[in-house]
């Protein structure tokens, strides 16, 4: 019986997620991927330069000599939710290229209880059957050189497809915009602009599915939820500089400000906006080896005797790179310092270079 009181609560729980506008819609989008950008708490807007610059500044894709593809995979929730993500991208000339990407993030194989008791009321294990829950997201990028030096710009078309199982699912539609700047002194600055047209999402709930469970869990799933999901936008600034010493060695600083229209525990939150700073270095040895640290996540979290303390997600890295190969791996919940979403995560880039 205790099973079967999660899955209803779980059950209510998704099909709550279509509301009309929410400050946390497709939140599977904003979880990153690329384990070298999660090292470094996501601190790449400014410098991003490969297949994976699709997520997070299309800008940065003009930079792409020869086509490229990513892969990662990522579990979470002690294994009970699956995030994979696979990016291609390519140039199309000296000044532009393109890319496409997707996301799945899914729980598989959910017991569906609904209809474990008959009309008897006798338990009935016969009835059980099995169900998914997934949110796909795919990104199509243009990115190109724009006549003043150092200067690029890109846009990305994003399609999102979300499944409860039978019960319900959506497709929405959004855009993203995205600027790159680079000094003479090596200086880099970009801004991202993520769903710039409030991404709309359209639901469609079975009805005769909804009913089977009404009133399951006393007092939810009362009335159907709205079926309509908009999704607010989000401004991401940054800047970094790579220093190289003695031929060998580099190190990559790297800053970012990470806003949302909303208010929330972010360090700085006002009724407009609220802002979270995030930081991350890249030591590399010969573009060869590379070691990551970062620190983000940065919360005002309410103590137990009513004080405020802030808390922030330590990150760590570290990659491999030849011949056009690197793997990656990122952990990225330190000491338990916050409720993280993921904490290992590896990634591989493939530049087609290698078949030439």
């Amino acid at each position: 019986m205790k099973n079967y009181l999660v899955i209803l609560l779980t059950l209510a729980t998704l099909l709550t997620w279509a509301q009309t506008t929410r400050n946390y819609s497709n939140e599977f989008m904003n979880i990153g991927v690329d384990a070298a950008a999660l090292g470094m708490s996501n601190a790449v807007v400014s410098q991003t330069a490969d297949v994976n610059s699709g997520y997070w500044n299309p800008a940065g894709l003009v930079h792409l000599e020869d086509n490229q593809m990513a892969l990662m995979h990522s579990s979470y929730f002690a294994n009970i939710a699956n995030y994979n993500y696979i990016a291609f991208a390519k140039p199309l000339d000296d000044r532009s290229a393109v890319g496409v990407s997707l996301i799945r993030f899914g729980v598989d194989d959910i017991l569906d209880t609904t209809q474990l008791i008959d009309d008897q009321g006798n338990i009935n294990y016969d009835r059980i059957s099995l169900f998914s829950t997934a949110d796909y997201g795919l990104t199509v990028s243009y990115a190109r050189k724009l006549p003043v030096e150092g200067l690029n710009y890109g846009v990305n078309a994003k399609i999102i497809r979300r499944i409860i199982g039978d019960f319900a699912s959506s497709w929405g539609f959004g855009l993203d915009f995205g600027i790159q700047f680079e000094t003479s002194n090596d200086w880099k600055f970009g801004l991202m602009a993520r769903d710039i047209t409030t991404t709309f999402n359209a639901w469609s709930i079975d009805e005769e599915k909804f009913e089977s469970i009404k009133g399951a869990v006393e007092g939810q799933n009362q009335e159907l939820p709205e079926t309509t999901e908009i999704t607010i936008p989000k401004l991401q600034l940054g800047m970094s500089k790579r220093w190289l010493f003695n031929y060998d060695y580099a190190l990559l600083a790297a800053f970012n400000l990470n806003m949302r229209f909303a208010e929330n525990n972010d360090i700085i939150s006002t009724s407009v906006a609220s802002i979270n700073p995030a930081l991350g270095f890249e030591f590399a040895y010969t573009d060869l080896v590379f070691l990551r640290v970062g620190a983000g996540n940065f919360q005002n979290e309410r103590q137990i005797d009513n004080s405020e303390s802030v808390t922030f997600q330590p990150n760590f890295g570290v990659g491999f790179k030849y011949k056009g190969i690197q793997i990656d791996y990122a952990f990225t919940d330190i000491g338990d310092q916050s409720a993280a979403l993921y904490s290992n995560v590896f990634s591989l880039k493939i530049d087609f270079s290698i078949f030439r």
